[in-house]
């Protein structure tokens, strides 16, 4: 059960080209955005979709697969597991992000 914990499994659509940060020692940092599609029936039987975004994160060989393969409207998979943090923006308010950090990439087509 430890291994379910905190794992995070999505199948979407890149919304943006990714953005890729080198570090000293060539390490990588890899962010994007993923959507994901939920469909339901709503009360009145109507077949309804909405549309979820998420915050990517990847670093090292993933991050370098990540360049060099996806783009804006590519489809991924992606397992991984959800972080939280927050900051301070340049007018001092507290903003929080929740992102998911990718363990595993699967390229489809």
């Amino acid at each position: 059960m430890k291994a379910l914990q905190n794992k995070v499994q999505l199948i979407g659509h890149v919304g943006k080209d990714p953005i890729i940060k080198d570090f000293e020692g060539g390490k990588k940092l890899a962010n994007l955005s993923l959507a994901t599609k939920d469909v339901y029936v709503s009360r009145k039987g109507d077949q309804m979709e909405e549309t979820q975004w998420h915050n990517i994160v990847a670093w090292g060989k993933t991050a370098e697969l990540i360049e060099k393969f996806v783009e804006k409207g590519k489809q991924i998979g992606i397992t991984g597991r959800l972080t939280s943090r927050s900051y301070d923006d340049k007018e001092g308010n507290k903003r929080y992000v929740t992102e998911v950090v990718v363990t595993e990439l699967l390229l489809m087509k």
